[in-house]
């Protein structure tokens, strides 16, 4: 690996530290939640209100994804986006660990909206600071490293807790739960250090007039990596700069995303497929894990093991993941992985139906068995995809407010989860697993057929698959063909990326694959027009 591919490799690592934070988050919250010492402290709450510790959390979410996150992306730039929002997780992380007295209850629910707020912001700014510095034919692997270190720290949160069950004296009862809430503040400090030493996004100093600062950050990126000569690199950047004049003159601005025709497309599948990520089941999976083993006949010490387990499972199907993405495509890792979730969810529903109240040992861990298929179908599709897609397919002045607008439709998924889980298991048993089944089959048609692929294709060259944004008043089609023909010429939307200075040819099979998602593109793009 080359000096240049290093300092790439260890950048977009370090972001993931962040990325680690909100995994951290998530898991921990499982493991208190079951915790003695926690239960005692809050008067042992009962199902419903578990449901809204968990819920909350999202309601912060989205109301960062709307309002907050976008503003502190587009402002502050990615890299003190991540640190303010960082810097807000410990601040409700804080709260929620000194929770005590009468008002316990209420300051964990303010330290869950709190955390929300600032989580919103690291998981947008991360994979924005991500797929802007990556070059185009590895921008998917990249992006995935950002699923990478929140799965690490969802692993992290859960073998926390795992620990914590072996200081069981009465301190341990008092303070444990307090302890392993506090342990993230460890990565998030030398995550807030760290930051202030990172280059910022070439597209976001140029966005902001920055263009000679622009230039040195590319430079860093991609000096000394294979393919990017001088001219290749000056070729990225005229790209950089030519894309974000264009958005410029066009006009746009936030209600554009719901006006210009090309934009809404990708709007409202960013949004529809983080929603799918979350209904899918993974927000109970992720909260109510230990819970779910418990009620398979494993005590709570084993349960937090298992879910310590089953957690570092899913970081190296991330891994996987991270290294096929970019060969398979999106469309393919999305729609494989809804499949397998739905068999693991087909097996978990079915089994105690047959087999009621344990009395069947074999059954059981046949059941915690597909549940680590179930994490190896989401690791391998909707956790890391869902992301990346999002990520990539806005246009630069866009994508911050895009990809929180996008993020925002998994709060309200995650929101509907968090609810309806706890409800359903104590009403309908197993029989709950039948409904996110559904919804994991519905996914793969819709998927397949609504969600052109991705893959190879640089930032500013999406107009290719979704349609040109319009210039000014000009919505008209032949404006739109000629703007297509125009970067073509220029070596945009072959398939290749910016990173050569003239087109380079492809591999027969990639030739032929990039055209068949471009028809695809083509026949929803005029679909939508249509509608």
């Amino acid at each position: 690996m080359s000096k240049a591919s290093m300092r790439l490799h260890g950048c977009c690592i370090f972001f993931a530290l962040g990325s680690l934070v909100w995994g951290y988050n998530i898991g921990i919250i499982s493991a208190v939640l079951v915790h003695p010492g926690f239960i005692n402290q809050l008067n042992h709450p009962d199902a419903a209100h578990k449901g809204v510790i968990t819920a909350i959390y999202y309601l912060g979410t989205w109301t960062s994804y709307v309002f907050l996150s976008r503003v502190a992306s587009d402002y502050l730039g990615r890299r003190y986006a991540a640190l303010l929002g960082t810097f807000i997780v410990c601040v409700g992380s804080a709260l929620q660990a000194g929770a005590s007295g009468g008002g316990a209850y209420a300051m964990v629910i303010a330290g869950r909206i709190i955390a929300g707020v600032g989580v919103a912001i690291v998981s947008t700014g991360v994979p924005l600071y991500q797929s802007e510095i990556a070059p185009a034919r590895q921008r998917g692997r990249f992006v995935v490293m950002n699923h990478i270190g929140m799965v690490g720290g969802l692993a992290a949160g859960f073998w926390v807790g795992y620990a914590m069950t072996f200081w069981d004296t009465p301190h341990g009862d008092a303070v444990g739960w307090r302890a392993a809430l506090s342990v993230q503040f460890v990565p998030a400090v030398l995550f807030m250090l760290g930051l202030p030493f990172l280059p910022e996004t070439p597209r976001w100093l140029v966005e902001h007039g920055q263009l000679a600062r622009a230039r040195a950050s590319l430079d860093y990126f991609r000096q000394g990596l294979a393919h990017a000569t001088p001219d290749a690199t000056q070729h990225e950047f005229d790209e950089i700069c030519a894309d974000v004049a264009a958005s410029r003159a066009s006009g746009l601005d936030g209600t554009s995303l719901f006006r210009e025709p090309s934009l809404r497309r990708r709007l409202w599948r960013a949004a529809l497929l983080q929603f799918m990520a979350q209904m899918c089941g993974a927000t109970a999976m992720k909260y109510y894990l230990p819970t779910l083993f418990k009620a398979l006949g494993l005590g709570t010490r084993l349960s937090l093991l298992a879910g310590g387990i089953e957690s570092t499972l899913k970081i190296g199907c991330t891994v996987l993941e991270m290294l096929i993405i970019d060969r398979v495509g999106r469309r393919i890792t999305l729609t494989v992985g809804a499949a397998v979730m739905s068999v693991a969810l087909l097996i978990n529903g079915a089994l105690p139906l047959a087999y009621p109240d344990n009395t069947n040992r074999a059954a059981d861990y046949t059941c915690i068995v597909f549940i680590f298929v179930y994490s190896l179908g989401y690791s391998m599709g909707f956790g890391p995809a869902a992301w990346v897609y999002g990520s990539e397919i806005f246009p630069t002045s866009l994508r911050a407010r895009g990809l929180n607008l996008s993020a925002s439709g998994g709060a309200i998924g995650s929101i509907v989860v968090a609810q309806v889980w706890p409800v359903g298991i104590a009403n309908l048993g197993s029989r709950i697993y039948f409904f996110f089944m559904a919804i994991n089959i519905v996914c793969v048609p819709i998927i397949w057929y609504l969600y052109p692929e991705t893959k190879h294709l640089a930032l500013e060259d999406m107009d290719a698959l979704f349609g040109a944004v319009a210039m000014g008043h000009d919505h008209g089609h032949d404006h739109d063909h000629e703007h297509d023909h125009d970067r073509r010429g220029l070596g945009v939307g072959n398939g290749v990326g910016i990173g050569a200075a003239s087109p380079s040819p492809e591999p027969p099979a990639e030739q032929i694959a990039v055209r068949a998602d471009r028809d695809d593109a083509a026949k929803l793009v005029h679909a939508d027009e249509e509608s």
